[in-house]
């Protein structure tokens, strides 16, 4: 336990970094810039060594669609109660899709290797293709309080380069390339890169980030559906599944990790409280300290 705990306190030095690094040299820092590395190079290298790490089966599909049926489900329940609690729009929106849109790539997919290890990747990988599809549905439509395109959102799925590396991948895999030891080494070098990276970037997002404009009421109903309803819920639904136990744990991690930066790409992007969306995912950012010694002590009973 001690150990886990200690791999996840290293993985919080890298965020630690970044925050530092934005604090010292500022707007000589572009995280616009290591954004675009992270996600049309790098990310490519984490997708193929994850995929490739291992042979595909069914049992990959299943991570994925636990996770989709459970984000799914705390949508439904989240439209109904919230439509009752906040009368501007946008924070409706805010409260309905926030919590959902997790941090399954920056913080999650480390975070699992440091709990399960590297046999986690191909599972955290497929979770974070089908968190990256939610975000750019179903988030888009909320943070745009349903202005957006359907079809425009879909073709900025497409444009997505990991995306099209995952399926490429799969493909291998199924066919039944293997890669030689000498590929995966070249591979795990840019997968690191990449985890690196995002962590790097994580911290950068959250230097600057306010709570003093925060509504007190939207805090609350958040952050109480991010560490409490969401996991208690998925705990329940996963403790009666029969699936192998480290997938099971897969899942639950990577639906309890805190609020992820897109919810402040697209609060910005469509001016729905950028500022607001920002602080939720600082505050969640620290909760998550303490939740995540509840959650390893609740992955002995799933």
């Amino acid at each position: 336990m001690s150990s886990i705990l200690f791999s996840i306190l290293a993985i919080y030095i890298f965020i630690v970094l970044g925050f530092v690094a934005k604090m010292s040299f500022k707007e000589r820092i572009d995280e616009k810039t290591i954004t675009i590395i992270s996600v049309y190079f790098l990310q490519v290298f984490l997708t193929f060594w994850g995929l490739l790490i291992r042979p595909v089966d069914v049992t990959l599909l299943f991570a994925p669609s636990i996770y989709l049926f459970i984000i799914i489900l705390v949508l439904f329940i989240s439209a109904f109660v919230a439509k009752r609690l906040f009368k501007d729009k946008k924070e409706y929106s805010i409260a309905i899709i926030a919590a959902v849109i997790g941090n399954t790539g920056n913080l999650g997919i480390p975070l699992n290797i440091a709990i399960f290890g590297e046999e986690s990747i191909p599972y955290t990988t497929v979770i974070n293709l089908m968190n990256v599809i939610i975000v750019y549905t179903v988030g888009v439509y909320y943070y745009s309080r349903g202005t957006f395109n359907i079809k425009s959102s879909l073709i900025n799925i497409l444009k997505l380069p990991f995306l099209w590396a995952a399926a490429f991948a799969l493909a291998l895999s199924a066919y039944g390339y293997r890669p030689s030891e000498e590929v995966m080494s070249a591979l795990m070098m840019g997968a690191y890169a990449s985890i690196v990276m995002q962590l790097f970037l994580f911290g950068m997002y959250l230097y600057g980030t306010k709570i003093s404009e925060i509504s007190k009421k939207l805090t609350l109903w958040v952050m109480s559906v991010k560490f409490i309803a969401l996991p208690a819920l998925t705990f329940l639904i996963l403790y009666f599944i029969e699936l192998d136990s480290m997938i099971k744990g897969i899942v639950f991690i990577e639906l309890l990790v805190p609020l992820a930066i897109a919810n402040v790409n697209f609060a910005s992007l469509y001016d729905c409280k950028p500022k607001i969306v920002t602080a939720l995912v600082f505050i969640s950012s620290i909760i998550f300290l303490g939740a995540i010694y509840v959650g390893i002590r609740l992955l002995e009973y799933l």
